[in-house]
């Protein structure tokens, strides 16, 4: 686990911030509007600590049972995530989840996400795009965060081999995406990498963009649940996906919820929201259903 203290007060924050555009410009390929996402990112969580949120703690609907599993192979390197499914449905083909984990890494608090997901009838594969490696202050997660930014092609081979475990292996007939901050961002691009494979994506408050080639792509349903005091995601950011996406007819709804911050919803983390994470999960639940269990 990548250990280092947290830096403190809005002078550390800055700092921070002013850290990761600067790596950013050193590192390979990164575009402005990724590093100035990479910056408010640190901003916004300089004090965040991967503490369980209710999001982890609530338990399942319904019994589950849960497990590491090796679903890829990346750099030579084997990649566990942690596979949950309702109990007793091992010989059954249930609609999959590709969850995808906070900055924080594939931590228990995902881990335990993912069963409650599991819970809802899915079979859930709970990815590690750290392959292995977690943060828990938040100098660290910046890194890895920075990391996945400026060379993202390892991330996109491991989704690919998810997808693939899901579909294969297990013989998923229908496969969703969800993630948190950046598990959204990451879980929007999944849906452009399987344009015409997954069957709904849910984005929590992860970065979106409105360039016709990357709204053209999205030929699945999706959800986009956002915080109206989001620093990190502005919310004429979201509006501007998503009146691109109306404009050439993608099935998207965006629900804002205008006194929430980002990571409201977060398995891991101190800016958790109940009421807005609640309705959330509603509506999460409801729109899963609707298109992974038809």
């Amino acid at each position: 686990m990548l250990r280092s203290i947290a830096p403190r007060g809005r002078v550390a924050a800055a700092a921070l911030a002013l850290l990761a555009v600067a790596a950013c410009t050193r590192g390979a390929a990164v575009s402005p509007d990724d590093a100035a996402t990479l910056a408010r990112t640190a901003e916004a969580h300089a004090h965040d600590t991967p503490v369980a949120t209710p999001a982890a703690t609530t338990a399942p609907r319904v019994a589950v049972t849960g497990g590491t599993v090796v679903y890829a192979t990346v750099g030579g390197r084997p990649v566990a995530g942690y596979l949950a499914r309702p109990k007793g449905s091992e010989k059954k083909k249930l609609p999959a989840l590709i969850v995808i984990h906070e900055w924080w890494g594939l931590n228990d608090n995902v881990r335990a996400e993912a069963e409650r997901l599991a819970g809802e009838g899915y079979v859930a594969l709970a990815v590690d795009l750290y392959q292995g490696v977690t943060a828990d202050a938040p100098p660290a997660a910046m890194k890895l965060s920075r990391g996945l930014t400026e060379n993202p092609g390892p991330a996109e081979d491991n989704l690919r081999q998810a997808y693939a475990f899901l579909t294969g292996r297990l013989d998923a007939p229908r496969v969703g995406t969800i993630g948190w901050c950046l598990g959204g961002r990451w879980s929007f691009r999944t849906a452009q990498l399987f344009p015409d494979g997954v069957d709904a994506t849910v984005v929590y408050y992860g970065s979106v963009k409105a360039d016709d080639a990357d709204v053209a792509r999205l030929k699945m349903p999706i959800l986009g649940l956002f915080g109206g005091k989001d620093r990190v995601v502005p919310l004429p950011t979201v509006q501007a996906f998503e009146a691109q996406a109306r404009r050439l007819g993608r099935d998207v709804t965006i629900k804002v919820y205008e006194t929430a911050d980002h990571a409201f919803a977060n398995p891991s983390g101190t800016a958790y929201d109940a009421p807005a994470a609640e309705d959330a999960w509603a509506r999460t639940t409801a729109f899963l259903a609707a298109h992974l269990k038809r």
